[in-house]
């Protein structure tokens, strides 16, 4: 991994995040559907239903949040490092001549 860009590191942190944070929140939408199905009126079964698609809808945009900072943190260090490498073609010292 000391080899890889930091570009795809950062895209793959970004990705095993994404993937924790969807799972947690479709284990909480099961919890709370099973609690909707146990539930013994129906206020508590339409509460119960409506925290559950809430928590899908807010991991969702939470997800997309996460994914489009690390595309712009990703593609800000590219576009850094490839300044850099240019900078340094550029600017190639003279030999000095004795």
């Amino acid at each position: 991994m000391a080899e890889a860009d930091l570009d795809v590191v950062i895209r793959s942190i970004a990705q095993r995040q994404i993937k924790v944070l969807t799972d947690a929140a479709k284990r909480r939408h099961g919890r709370m559907m099973g609690m909707a199905a146990k539930a013994k009126d129906k206020e508590a079964k339409q509460r119960h239903k409506h925290m559950a698609k809430a928590t899908l809808q807010s991991a969702a945009a939470a997800a997309r949040r996460l994914h489009v900072t690390a595309d712009n943190t990703a593609e800000s260090y590219a576009r850094a490092m490839r300044k850099a490498a240019q900078e340094v073609a550029t600017a190639k010292p003279a030999k000095k001549k004795d």
